[in-house]
């Protein structure tokens, strides 16, 4: 059986709007940055949960920081006189992850992420109970200050290298 021919029409492509594929079209932000911490276009670093993109750092940080400050409220992992050494110790490979991820020398890896903020998030547990103990601590502090200045400059860094 064979088909007639087709005649050619010529308002066949009038009316269209040149074709845009739709990979091309920019993501949607679909949740709030304060759950995600990622614009849509680096989303493949959160978990979805409930719907909502979550930032996959702080989905295992936070979690692991709380039981490690309970356990820790319970009876220390380690012997206090250590947390002046491990306080800034534990969170250092995370801290170095997250500077070179920002400068862009390392591809981004959600297992490494993962492992190495469950591993700075136990000393974060620890410095939360020291912190409700004494608001002031020192250890407490000077961990937040260096390791907060460090990632913030590489996020400045990184994002002027990238508008280059």
């Amino acid at each position: 059986m064979t088909r007639p021919p087709v005649e050619p029409d010529d308002r066949a492509d009038a009316d269209l709007a040149p074709y845009v594929p739709l990979a091309s079209e920019a993501p949607v932000a679909d949740t709030p940055m304060w759950l995600s911490h990622h614009w849509p276009d680096q989303y493949e670093r959160c978990a979805v949960v409930a719907g909502r993109h979550v930032c996959r750092r702080c989905l295992w940080m936070y979690p692991v920081a709380l039981v490690a400050a309970v356990v820790a409220a319970v009876g220390p992992w380690w012997p206090r006189d250590l947390d002046a050494v491990l306080i800034p110790l534990l969170p250092l490979p995370a801290v170095v992850d997250f500077v070179a991820d920002n400068l862009h020398l390392v591809r981004y890896s959600a297992r490494r992420q993962a492992a190495l903020s469950a591993l700075g998030a136990v000393a974060a547990g620890a410095g939360y109970l020291r912190y409700l103990e004494d608001p002031a601590d020192p250890v407490v502090w000077a961990t937040v200050l260096a390791y907060g200045a460090a990632c913030l400059a590489a996020v400045v860094v990184g994002h002027l290298r990238a508008r280059r």
